[in-house]
């Protein structure tokens, strides 16, 4: 994390207060991407010896060595980044102790972060205390120190994914080097530690560099900022001595002028994907976070949460969705005081798929984090480094999977699904929304949320009673159900159908399109433009159009559909981007050729 203000003696995490609006989310939607994600038929659950060997992807799976999925569902145990040079809370837990517990909660890998320091001669670990406790680890390097939690995870059936998360102690950095850390280090410092884990398959790959932010870009070509061809140097040189190593690597902040958390825009990665040497190696990950860390207007729109599920489409759940490549949320996580933050991280947890359903066949997933002194999410573990937050733990219990190499961990053996909800009214309708509300349903366990579908397709989840359908046709009718889900996943049978009709529409929907030249050079440019919602209600789609005053000709597009008759060009919204809040904006972009000068068009946008 770019961001977690570190307690007690520790470096403080730097980026939390300089990270723009545009930055972090969280939590709820395993069986609720179903509807999105292609999936026809119900996965079978992982099995627990899954997970053998080294592994390698297929698609949006992540296989082991005999072609089992596996789910990487586990905590981020911060501290070889810090000036500590060791992971935190050895001043008050022997190591082992702490991922024995890890296991018995039901997780079953370990992101570690480090820094280029440690690769320094010498970098010994401090605040460990060595008193009945740790006492292996006494008079051990840093790097040392790393070997035995790799070795001990290994021993217990946890994996552990190494992750460069800064170039020193001193704080994150946008690029993956700096002025004091070049390139040429970050390279030599990931073929070293590749190497250190040859024919260790508790490491099951690295994370190339944490949270990329603006000035990188995806795609761009400068090769002094682009993250993508960095990350295809770097994970070439890991793979060039460990060809066995998974290469995970994370989005920027910007794609084409469209901004979202540090790490976690991977917009670009289906136009500029990331190619190794090695095949079926690239795991894209994104970050996500909630309120306690940034506030973000997606999380005062009024279609918040269902408007979450389009957003996480748009920047990586795509690349699930369309069979792309595997996606591990890396970091995610909440103090969870704001209620804002509780919805958000039941919506994100639905949306990453429950295990007992799903199985392999899902988000993978690290929680931020273990350590209670991450400033702005907290922990699994409470301030005493052994009591556990129940209340946290228990929202991630139905994405969990079992440990790798002999049973541990997983989300307990509720199988029996809630009542169907009954009483399900439309109460409020507007020319572009539907209000509902239903009674509770009843569950052996406890009800965690509901589904609510408009007709087969997904609207949107509630952890309440009540739900507002927005971004809707005027004078058109929908049909509702609901669904009630608990904690492992379970789902109930949909409530009886009710059906509403909304409003008859008025002038109320209306957007502007601003077009900016991304990149330019000889006889070829990119373009971005950037629709705004100028009405008063959210549009349910978009076109823009225009004339092109010179002889440009457009190659290929994103995040739009394009079509051209001569001078005459037409972009019209594609789903994940056609409903825009009032006051809100979306973007698509394009590439083309030009002779001569290249003047710029003047845009019309029209909404629905």
């Amino acid at each position: 994390m770019a961001a977690a203000l570190i307690a007690a003696s520790v470096m403080t995490f730097a980026g939390v207060a300089a990270q723009p609006a545009t930055a972090r989310t969280d939590a709820a939607a395993a069986h609720t991407t179903a509807a999105t994600a292609g999936t026809t038929g119900t996965a079978p659950a992982a099995t627990a010896a899954a997970g053998a060997g080294y592994w390698h992807t297929s698609g949006r799976e992540i296989l082991d060595s005999a072609n089992q999925p596996v789910r990487i569902a586990g905590v981020n145990w911060f501290g070889f980044e810090t000036s500590n040079d060791v992971v935190h809370g050895l001043w008050s837990r022997d190591y082992k102790s702490m991922m024995d517990q890890m296991k018995s909660l039901g997780y079953n890998t370990i992101r570690l972060p480090y820094s280029d320091d440690i690769f320094k001669p010498g970098t010994m670990p401090n605040s460990i205390n060595f008193y009945q406790m740790n006492t292996d680890l006494q008079g051990l390097t840093s790097l040392q120190v790393m070997d035995k939690i790799v070795d001990y995870a290994g021993s217990i059936g946890l994996k552990v994914i190494l992750d460069r998360h800064r170039p020193d102690a001193g704080g994150q950095s946008a690029l993956w080097y700096t002025s004091t850390v070049p390139e040429s280090t970050w390279i030599n410092d990931l073929k070293a530690i590749a190497t250190r884990y040859q024919g260790n398959p508790a490491v099951v790959g690295i994370d190339l560099h944490n949270e990329p932010h603006d000035p990188a870009c995806w795609g761009c070509g400068d090769t002094t900022i682009d993250w993508r061809l960095a990350a295809e140097r770097g994970g070439n040189a890991v793979l060039s001595v460990n060809p066995s190593l998974l290469i995970f690597v994370e989005g920027v902040q910007t794609f084409n002028g469209s901004s979202y958390w540090w790490g976690g825009n991977l917009q670009g990665a289906g136009q500029y994907p990331v190619q190794l040497s090695v095949a079926n190696r690239v795991v894209y990950s994104a970050h996500d976070y909630a309120t306690s860390v940034a506030s973000q207007p997606w999380f005062t729109d009024p279609s918040f949460p269902s408007n979450m599920a389009g957003i996480w489409d748009k920047n990586w759940g795509y690349l699930f969705n369309q069979n792309i490549a595997p996606v591990w949320v890396g970091e995610f996580g909440t103090t969870l005081s704001a209620t804002t933050d509780q919805v958000w991280l039941k919506t994100l947890v639905s949306y990453l798929r429950p295990t007992s359903t799903y199985g392999g066949d899902s988000y993978q997933w690290t929680f931020w984090s273990w350590n209670p002194d991450s400033g702005d999410t907290g922990g699994i573990l409470k301030d005493d480094w052994n009591s556990v937050d129940t209340v946290k733990d228990g929202y991630l219990t139905s994405i969990k999977a079992p440990a790798f190499g002999g049973g541990g961990g997983g989300g307990g053996g509720d199988s029996s699904p809630p009542t169907a909800p009954t009483n399900v009214a439309a109460t409020v309708t507007t020319s572009s929304s539907v209000a509902l509300s239903w009674t509770a349903s009843t569950d052996n366990v406890g009800v965690t949320g509901y589904d609510i579908y408009r007709g087969s397709t997904l609207a949107g989840t509630s952890a309440g009673t009540t739900f507002t359908d927005s971004g809707l046709t005027p004078s058109t009718a929908y049909t509702y159900t609901v669904k009630a889900y608990d904690a492992a996943g379970n789902l109930s049978a949909a409530s009886a159908a009710v059906s509403a009709t909304t409003q008859g529409g008025g002038s109320n929907a209306g957007c502007t399109a601003a077009y900016t030249v991304s990149n330019q050079w000889n006889n070829g440019f990119t373009a971005a433009v950037t629709i705004t919602n100028s009405g008063t209600a959210a549009t349910h789609s978009w076109k823009v159009t225009w004339t092109w005053p010179g002889g440009q000709q457009v190659s290929n597009a994103w995040n739009a559909t394009e079509a051209h008759s001569g001078q005459s060009e037409t972009f019209t919204a594609v789903s994940s981007d056609a409903v825009v809040a009032p006051g809100g904006t979306t973007s698509f972009g394009f590439q083309a050729s030009y002779n001569g000068t290249n003047p710029a068009p003047t845009p019309v946008c029209t909404a629905s």
